[in-house]
């Protein structure tokens, strides 16, 4: 259904009798600036930028990318790496979690101007482009590896088997997802409680088993740029690091569904839009527009309402992202290292890649050294990383595969963008059910070793796309700086690069 419906215009008053004299010079009337052309899709009408709220502020989109995010590459990966290479491999982390913050605010830029998904961009840009990332998606994200990881840890607690723990946590995202009215409401303030309990408990650990010798060493150990031990440059480590660094924050495409997020949030152009519900209130959902909007950019009040949007973004990128991420990983890397320093066993399983064996043993070496609640309490909190990756993950690949169905498939306009979510939704559910019970839970190797690899490839891949969807589908005054654009090149080079010459050198992907 057209936008014009949910939007409508002005109705036209009849010509055929002149207005009345009232003796007064009526105002003159407003013309109506052209649509906003961008690549061969339909063009985008001009609205109404909303005002921006205050830029400090507590909840917003960003916590959906510290759920997706906050998991393997900050519980395991970094901490495994400093206890192998020493905390000076942490320039790594720094670079990454750099990177993604200028992607988050790059991502941003085009979804609050327009309303539209990166997805809608980069089809406009070109749309086999789109369709590569849908199927992508298809392949990569269908996996329920976050739930069984942390079902794993809740067995180590309760003695509950767990697949019966994964299919059952699986079961109840479903549920709460159906039941909700707006899907994003509930998850943003569901994460953001979830999240709040993992930073405050994850640094209380840390505090309680590290030293200030373990705070120094990994905060320090940022700042070593250009260190790279020898035993980095071989097969077996080389793709390791290469995974860390896409794993320093969120991975593979997570940052391309942050843009639906902002969209539900009522970022930006984003408030034009109608919010996804639940199939329960699937019916309360407003038209959706088959395209999004453009503000005016000559207007000088429109821009100030816009600099007021990059403000707030900008707070969520640099504290709420950055920050916070790079918590999270400080407080594990400190008790890695205090747990380590307690029981060598835990630096052989880790250079083994035993995770789970990892995770356990580090969980027993803080009971053996403070009380047994702490080491409970450790693996309590990777149980919870792993159900906020599975309620983040879900809801973002039902998003941007719904948003992609809904626009570009032919047919599927007759729907509801919020039945199109629950058919994804539900479909990755039993799928994931099939897997954990009667299958490979994690798949098989061949598809992790593809999982790691289109992670890595698509983050490289989405740089170019956000250079070419901003720089070339926006108007210029909106468009991104210099510094900008160099900091998604140099993310395009750095993930890119790496994965190229890993399969060059190495012959082998990411690992």
């Amino acid at each position: 259904m057209d936008a014009e419906k949910t939007h409508p215009e002005t109705p036209e008053v009849s010509s055929s009798a002149p207005p009345p004299d009232t003796g007064t010079t009526a105002p003159p009337v407003e013309e109506e600036k052209p649509p906003w052309r961008a690549g061969n899709l339909e063009p985008m009408p001009i609205r109404k930028l909303p005002k921006a709220p205050p830029s400090v502020h507590l909840l917003g989109p960003t916590v959906f990318l510290l759920a997706l995010g906050v998991g393997m590459g900050e519980s395991y990966m970094w901490p495994r790496l400093v206890l192998i290479f020493g905390p000076e491999i942490r320039w790594l982390f720094l670079v990454g979690v750099t990177l993604q913050a200028f992607v988050l605010l790059e991502m941003s830029r085009y979804a609050m101007a327009t309303g539209e998904s990166i997805f809608f961009g980069a089809a406009r840009v070109f749309k086999p482009m789109m369709w590569l990332f849908f199927f992508t998606a298809l392949a990569v994200y269908i996996w329920p590896g976050h739930m069984s990881a942390g079902a794993g840890a809740l067995e180590e607690i309760t003695g509950i088997p767990w697949q019966a723990s994964a299919t059952a946590g699986l079961l109840l995202v479903g549920v709460v997802f159906s039941l909700a009215g707006v899907i994003y409401n509930l998850l943003e303030n569901v994460l953001g409680i979830l999240i709040a309990m993992l930073v405050l408990g994850t640094s209380i650990i840390a505090a309680v088993v590290g030293s200030w010798g373990d705070l120094a060493d990994t905060l320090t150990g940022m700042f070593h740029f250009g260190y790279f031990p020898d035993e980095v440059m071989t097969a077996a480590w080389f793709p390791v690091v290469v995974g860390a660094c896409a794993f320093a924050g969120p991975s593979g495409m997570q940052q391309m569904w942050y843009t639906l997020h902002l969209r539900d949030k009522g970022a930006g152009m984003g408030a034009h839009i109608p919010k996804v519900r639940g199939l329960r209130h699937a019916g309360e959902e407003g038209s959706m527009p088959s395209r999004g909007f453009m503000f005016d950019t000559d207007d000088p009040a429109e821009m100030e309402k816009w600099r007021g949007w990059r403000r707030w973004i900008t707070f969520d990128a640099l504290l709420l992202f950055w920050g916070v991420t790079m918590l999270v990983t400080i407080a594990f890397t400190v008790i890695a290292q205090a747990a380590s320093r307690d029981n060598p066993n835990v630096n052989q399983l880790l250079r083994a890649d035993e995770q789970g064996a990892a995770l356990a043993a580090i969980s027993d070496t803080l009971a053996n050294s403070t009380t047994a609640f702490i080491g409970t309490l450790f693996l309590g909190f990777i149980a919870l990383i792993g159900l906020n990756a599975t309620l983040g993950l879900f809801d973002a690949f039902s998003r941007g595969q719904s948003d992609m169905t809904y626009f570009f498939i032919p047919g599927m306009r007759r729907f509801r963008m919020s039945h199109l979510y629950a058919a994804f939704l539900w479909g990755v559910i039993i799928f994931g059910i099939v897997i954990l019970n009667f299958g490979p839970a994690d798949g098989p190797a061949a598809v992790l070793d593809t999982l790691a690899f289109l992670s890595t490839f698509a983050m490289g891949a989405y740089c170019v796309v956000l250079l070419l969807v901003n720089n070339r589908m926006l108007p210029k005054p909106i468009r991104p700086g210099i510094v900008s654009n160099a900091a998604i090149t140099l993310g395009a080079v750095f993930y890119l690069g790496m994965l190229i010459f890993s399969i060059v050198q190495y012959g082998v992907v990411v690992g």
